[in-house]
């Protein structure tokens, strides 16, 4: 009677077990993973919410991201230095909508002015290596081709998301091997900097059952542990994706709405 009972348990556990795992899933490598992916998103479009956590700091962005193979086209907002901003991604140049309180202090009172980390005018100097980085790590495209690069996968298995069913993956992401595409607003030059101190820092995505990213968390607590900062017990960057096969729309500004800041 026991063998029998005993039987039974073993049998129920077995079955639970087999419906939480699923069997093999559908990517058994990062390269492999980053591939399917690109091609399952590819000419598709999404809504985002992004939450990046660095010890004590908060930042939160949300808006649509709409994939192509030429570049990713986002129109979102997010907190930058505690004020909301509306930026658009097109064609790979990073618009930002002037705050109204702001524009007298820009050339012509325009709403709208081109990014660029590397531009000469003040405000691309001082501000335009952040807000281009705040742009583009929310083009999932993007953090696919660094899982290509840099990834190995570690582990990865059935689950299930928000009460839907998903494949998790998870990853470790080696930081030199991504050159100068780094995530998180990192420059190569702060990677220089933690050179010898910083390795692999882990990372994990959720896939719908058309391989279509649910949510990307990347954890940057090696990066501020190895930086010696004292709060590094808590920093990732998690991005959340619904509504694939939404319509984006999403377009440069008027060129006449664009204004042109002089270089310092």
């Amino acid at each position: 009677m026991r063998r029998t009972a005993l039987a039974t348990v073993v049998l129920v556990f077995g079955a639970l077990l087999g419906a939480c795992d699923g069997g093999a899933v559908a990517f058994a490598d990062a390269r492999a993973l980053a591939d399917g992916v690109t091609t399952a998103i590819d000419g598709k479009a999404a809504k985002f919410v992004t939450e990046v956590t660095a010890g004590t700091m908060r930042s939160k962005s949300q808006g649509q991201a709409r994939v192509a193979g030429t570049g990713a086209a986002l129109a979102m907002t997010t907190d930058f230095l505690g004020e909301p901003l509306e930026l658009r991604l097109v064609d790979k140049i990073v618009f930002a909508k002037v705050p109204e309180a702001a524009r007298e202090d820009f050339p012509g009172g325009k709403p709208w002015v081109k990014v660029s980390p590397d531009g000469a005018d003040p405000f691309s100097q001082v501000a335009g290596g952040s807000i281009d980085q705040l742009a583009k790590q929310n083009d999932p495209a993007r953090a696919f081709d660094q899982v290509r690069k840099a990834g190995t996968l570690v582990e990865s298995g059935h689950t299930e998301l928000d009460g839907v069913p998903a494949e998790r993956y998870r990853l470790d992401v080696d930081m030199a091997a991504l050159g100068g595409d780094l995530p998180a607003g990192l420059s190569a030059e702060a990677l220089g900097e933690l050179q010898g101190k910083l390795g692999k820092i882990p990372m994990e995505i959720w896939l719908d059952d058309t391989h279509r990213p649910l949510r990307i968390v990347l954890d940057l607590a090696p990066v501020l542990a190895a930086s010696g900062a004292p709060d590094s017990s808590m920093a990732r960057i998690v991005t959340r994706y619904s509504e694939w096969g939404t319509q984006a729309d999403i377009q440069a500004p008027p060129p006449e709405e664009i204004g042109e800041i002089p270089a310092g």
